[in-house]
């Protein structure tokens, strides 16, 4: 069977966020009898085809980029052509180009549609794209939600209860980290911190847990880059530190060494934060906001960290001085955090859950042809 996938980005322009989910997928349900495809969209599609894993990457040139949203001509002729040998459509939302294509241009074949987020951040234009999204959104055969929080929570879901379907978003198996690779973070950063990391984004919540930090004098470690960058910088106390982007190898050791985990994210538009299941495969206890997404099914207040208030720096400093405070306690969190982890959250089974959702569809669709 051979499943499309459509985004906006991949690889190898991207490998985070919707696209290393895309990644795991078709990795994953390759072993179930699934060929997948990618198609997406480059500045520099130069090639245009690319072998990424055991998958295909094919990539259309972007012809302008504005409001968040890459747009193209060429990749309703690229779509077309990949679809028509396609079994199932797998697209992964937001992406209004998306909407297009599929309202345009997709051949008659089952379509599953992954929705990553509600449109958060652009309200106004928004409210010009609904009436396509909803369009779209009717046509699909079936829409994933990656957790029953979003499902429960979104206003857009609401309207589509019924063909709803929960796949959690899984990650792999970490590699195993070496004392030697933990040795250097050892001495440079001492023996306790907190750890965080992510893209520096709007919507991370880091003002409230630098302000949160300065409260405390709790060392925290910042991972990641972005456009808060900058100012981060400019704020934080002498008990931030600031340490940009990082291989998985270092991520992994800083994952180990690390006393507990602060996922600060205070709006809708994380909408369910791989990067906590790291640190719940790493069997660290989390901090959290409560803001009706994935990130409150990752991190179960109370069994594997706290959850607070969204945007309550007080609230915030609060929960890290509790775990700060008693380390047995963070290690009792972490191991539930890490079983969590290992019974609703790995990889191989999301891949089985999405392998199953492909077949029952095909088996579907060959059912209608032959009748």
């Amino acid at each position: 069977m051979k499943v499309l996938h459509v985004y906006k980005t991949y690889l190898p322009d991207n490998f985070q966020g919707v696209p290393r989910v895309i990644w795991e997928i078709a990795e994953g349900t390759r072993r179930f009898g699934i060929e997948s495809e990618v198609l997406s969209l480059s500045p520099s599609p130069d090639p245009a085809t690319i072998e990424v894993g055991s998958h295909l990457s094919h990539r259309a040139r972007q012809t302008l980029h504005i409001a968040s949203t890459s747009l193209s001509l060429a990749v309703f002729g690229r779509f077309r052509a990949l679809a028509q040998r396609a079994d199932i459509i797998h697209y992964h939302f937001p992406w209004p180009m998306m909407d297009l294509l599929h309202l345009l241009a997709a051949p008659k074949r089952p379509s599953i549609l992954t929705y990553h987020s509600d449109v958060v951040r652009q309200k106004a234009l928004g409210r010009l794209y609904a009436p396509v999204m909803h369009r779209f959104l009717q046509r699909v055969d079936r829409i994933v939600a990656t957790s029953p929080n979003y499902r429960d929570s979104s206003p857009v879901l609401q309207r589509y209860r019924g063909k709803v379907v929960t796949i959690p978003i899984g990650i792999g198996a970490a590699a195993t980290v070496a004392p030697a690779q933990m040795a250097p973070w050892r001495e440079r950063l001492g023996g306790r911190f907190l750890l965080f990391v992510g893209a520096l984004r709007y919507y991370k919540g880091l003002p409230f847990l630098i302000e949160a930090a300065r409260t405390t004098g709790i060392p925290v470690v910042l991972v990641g880059s972005g456009k808060m960058a900058e100012e981060i910088e400019r704020s934080r106390p002498p008990n931030v530190v600031m340490l940009g982007e990082l291989n998985e190898a270092d991520k992994d050791a800083l994952l180990a060494l690390c006393e507990g985990f602060v996922f600060p994210s205070h709006l809708r538009s994380e909408a369910f934060g791989v990067a906590l299941l790291e640190a719940a495969r790493a069997g660290k206890a989390m901090i959290s906001c409560e803001i009706g997404t994935g990130t409150s099914y990752v991190n179960v207040d109370g069994e594997t960290g706290f959850t607070v208030a969204p945007g309550d720096a007080g609230a915030l400093a609060g929960a890290m001085q509790m775990l700060w405070a008693d380390p047995a306690g963070a290690a009792a969190l972490g191991r539930q955090a890490r079983a969590r982890y290992q019974a609703l959250f790995t990889a191989e089974r999301m891949a089985s859950e999405y392998a199953q959702l492909y077949h029952t569809l095909n088996a579907t669709r060959l059912g209608v042809a032959e009748g």
